[in-house]
């Protein structure tokens, strides 16, 4: 029971996560969707299951990824050598990251997520079920963009507003900013000089290693 509840719990403040980092990137395309959905029958029941498809697609991330942080950290209960020094975990993560920000797939997905015009005129079908499978496939395109600067929040710990905040305004900066273009490749060097910063381990960045 305890462990269905924490699961609760997790999905509860998973969801409130999302909202904040998640939906304000993607509000240009709720808009559009909106307008689109007005001449359907139910436009209301359209819009939810739009919303539900997008959030649907973030909520199984969340799981995998809270599963992915349990198996590994009964691992590193294990490995007393690796379980001593946070900083390497967090460090790969970092570098992992910024690594990603040079990807193909990191530009194609945010193409998608910048012309969510032509995204919808793309896919938009009519009906319940064409409304919830936009909404996982745009979810999927926007997970396909940052799930690795997500990462870095689940290793810091979702609740951590120092690391939250920044990285909430990168992607949502990268998405719908209007030089967001720019902002890709500076983030991912920046992100990879951190990481290789934390690999060092200095004595002044305490708090930025701390592992939740």
């Amino acid at each position: 029971m305890a462990l269905w509840s924490s699961l609760v719990l997790f999905l509860l403040a998973w969801q409130l996560h999302i909202a904040a980092m998640m939906l304000p990137s993607t509000l240009p395309m709720v808009g559009l969707f909106r307008q689109a959905a007005t001449g359907q029958p139910h436009p209301g029941v359209a819009r939810v299951c739009f919303l539900g498809g997008y959030l649907l697609v973030w909520t199984m991330f969340g799981v995998l990824a809270l599963l992915g942080d349990t198996l590994l950290g009964m691992a590193l209960s294990d490995w007393h050598w690796l379980m001593h020094r946070p900083e390497w975990l967090m460090g790969a993560v970092l570098v992992l990251a910024g690594a990603f920000q040079f990807t193909s797939l990191k530009s194609r997905c945010l193409d998608k997520c910048r012309q969510p015009r032509s995204f919808l005129l793309a896919h938009y079908r009519r009906g319940w079920g064409g409304a919830m499978t936009l909404g996982v496939r745009h979810g999927l395109f926007c997970l396909g963009s940052c799930w690795a600067l997500m990462l870095v929040m689940f290793v810091v710990g979702i609740a951590n507003l120092a690391w939250m905040a920044p990285l909430a305004a990168l992607m949502i900066y990268e998405k719908i900013g209007r030089h967001g273009d720019r902002l890709v490749r500076p983030a991912g060097t920046a992100l990879i000089l951190l990481g290789a910063l934390v690999f060092i381990g200095p004595a002044w960045m305490p708090t930025l290693v701390h592992m939740h």
